[in-house]
């Protein structure tokens, strides 16, 4: 059973469709990242979900339940990107009233606590006031109150945000210990970095739609293209390689080979063996994830533009994301 599921989920505020269409599987115990631009419809989404804001249309279930169900709800953690804690609480205070909205006896509030605080790095500061707190710490509080209760799944909306690069591999790994207990982790971030390094799948949205999904390495192979090296001193034999119809172009100390359609690499590794030369390096190319996620956001404004037409003069084009979006 999937943890989370939406098919054809729809929300529009008014004449502004923040979700339009949107269809997403989360399997148990993996942690999935949503990218996209301010405006893209993240932030909803994980809304529906919570039932925070009710959908206009299509279905969307969370732990085999209806999104927005209490009974759903209590086995959630939820990190929101802009929380604002009050500052006259303590660590320690914060995460003891949490406690008791979660139904948590004293003892067992009084015994987890500073082991949580741990966990996130700031049970020395647990008895300061919040407002002494920096941004990175106030992240961590944060994430520490979203896991208290040891929930199923844990919503984490831009939980480095702030966060120097030692807290980041900090909470990185932390997130990494929730999946090897078996949690499900949903990220929301625009660190692309920090999702290529911790995700197993990643959906992009874009405009409210669900542009491409996939694991992290399916997004970022760059199909049809090989890097090849050869040993010390032998040269790559690239006029009779193109000569088979494939595009051969430098890439350093290595070339790269573009497959045509229809093609695999085989029959240049047999020209290759044919004439005796030793293949010391042989990959299929990769892009980063920003890479992908800046070509699917073009890709998809293009195809919008050729849908517009041209625009008729002075009239202004409506830009279809929410104010009330991030």
């Amino acid at each position: 059973m999937a943890v989370i599921e939406t098919r054809d989920l729809r929300k529009s505020y008014g004449q502004v469709e923040a979700l339009r269409g949107v269809s997403i599987r989360v399997e148990p115990g993996e942690i999935y990242g949503l990218l996209g631009q301010n405006g893209a419809g993240k932030t909803t989404l994980i809304k529906v979900l919570l039932g925070i804001v009710h959908k206009t249309d299509g279905d969307a279930t969370l732990l085999g339940l209806p999104s927005g169900t209490a009974a759903a709800r209590r086995r959630v953690g939820y990190l929101p990107e802009d929380h604002a804690f009050p500052g006259y609480h303590t660590g320690y205070t914060l995460m003891d009233f949490y406690g008791q909205l979660y139904g948590m006896a004293r003892s067992e509030r009084r015994r987890k606590i500073p082991e949580m605080l741990e966990v996130v790095g700031i049970r020395k500061r647990m008895d300061n006031r919040i407002r002494t707190y920096s941004k990175g710490m106030k992240q961590r509080l944060g994430i520490a109150q979203a896991m208290f209760h040891d929930p199923a799944v844990i919503f984490l909306d831009e939980p480095t945000d702030g966060v120097d690069p030692v807290g980041r591999r900090e909470i990185r790994d932390l997130m990494q210990q929730l999946k090897a207990e078996g949690r499900t982790v949903f990220l929301n971030s625009h660190l692309l970095g920090e999702v290529e390094l911790v995700c197993d799948r990643v959906a992009i949205m874009h405009q409210g739609e669900l542009v491409r999904q996939g694991t992290v390495a399916d997004l970022t192979r760059q199909q049809n293209r090989f890097v090849i090296g050869l040993s010390s001193g032998q040269t790559f034999p690239g006029d009779e390689v193109t000569k088979l119809g494939y595009t051969v172009e430098p890439a350093g100390e290595h070339v790269e080979v573009v497959l045509p359609d229809g093609k695999g690499i085989d029959p240049v590794l047999a020209l290759l063996q044919g004439k005796g030369l030793n293949l010391r390096h042989l990959v299929e190319k990769k892009q980063s994830l920003e890479d992908v996620f800046v070509s699917m956001v073009d890709a998809t404004d293009a195809a919008d533009e050729r849908d517009r037409g041209p625009r008729r003069p002075g009239r202004a084009r409506q830009v279809g994301t929410s104010r009330r979006e991030k």
